[in-house]
């Protein structure tokens, strides 16, 4: 057989064998959740696909009017909303559930939240949680939540959501940037926030998009535009979307 009719069944195979892998490749499964079913208000649907650089983030997601003025927390993960954290006890060599505070992981919605806590700052700790009904497991992957609010919604609000997981260090938010600095440490490339404005009389799915990163450490509520410094913090999420069911 000559060499080029070799060159090319061997081309066709492998282009066959691709194709069957693709076709086999099962899809992600998507987890679904629900969180605040007890609230009377209107219902909304937020759908999460995580991107190539998603890794176990910590989530909120809130409510404000359009004037951005914080008006409800939607759901936020367990942990930060319980102040709660798995954490290794040395002595018996397992991980076990305690009290931590990480003001750098999710600040903007905290500060937004704008409560006190006993230590001054605001981020919930068991004495002062978050609301059971607002608080969930944190998704491992891609998701859909059942989202409630409190009260009856009727026009165009904006929908909040702030996202940050630890360890994705880059170029500019690299380890020692500031030396001692313990709680920019937790955080590495500070925590992003989407927003998209909504009308709760329209069902169309509406995208979210990042507006700003958070403080680095916690240490108040501001917002960055400036997203040229953030890099694989941009590929956590993939598609955010919210809509009215």
């Amino acid at each position: 057989m000559p060499a080029e009719m070799k060159t090319k069944l061997l081309l066709a195979a492998c282009l066959l064998i691709s194709v069957l892998t693709f076709a086999t490749k099962k899809p992600e499964a998507i987890t679904f959740y629900t969180v605040g079913a007890a609230k009377t208000g209107t219902a909304l649907k937020l759908t999460f696909e995580k991107g190539k650089q998603h890794n176990h983030p910590l989530f909120a997601v809130w409510l404000a009017d359009m004037n951005g003025t914080f008006l409800e927390t939607l759901y936020v993960s367990e942990s930060i909303g319980k102040g709660v954290f798995p954490r290794v006890d040395r002595q018996k060599g397992a991980w076990l559930a305690g009290p931590i505070q990480r003001p750098a992981a999710l600040p903007y919605w905290a500060h937004q939240r704008n409560i006190l806590n006993e230590f001054g700052s605001y981020n919930p700790t068991p004495a002062h949680p978050e609301l059971d009904g607002n608080t969930g497991a944190t998704p491992q992957s891609s998701f859909i939540l059942n989202l409630k609010s409190s009260k009856e919604l009727s026009g165009s609000y904006l929908v909040f959501v702030e996202l940050n997981q630890s360890w994705d260090w880059n170029e500019f938010w690299y380890n020692d940037r500031f030396p001692g600095n313990k709680e920019y440490m937790t955080s590495s490339q500070p925590a992003l926030v989407y927003s998209v404005l909504i009308d709760t009389r329209q069902k169309t799915a509406c995208q979210l998009k990042p507006v700003g990163y958070s403080s680095y450490d916690g240490s108040d509520g501001s917002l960055n535009p400036d997203l040229k410094t953030l890099t694989t913090a941009l590929h956590i999420a993939k598609s955010i979307t919210v809509s009215v069911p």
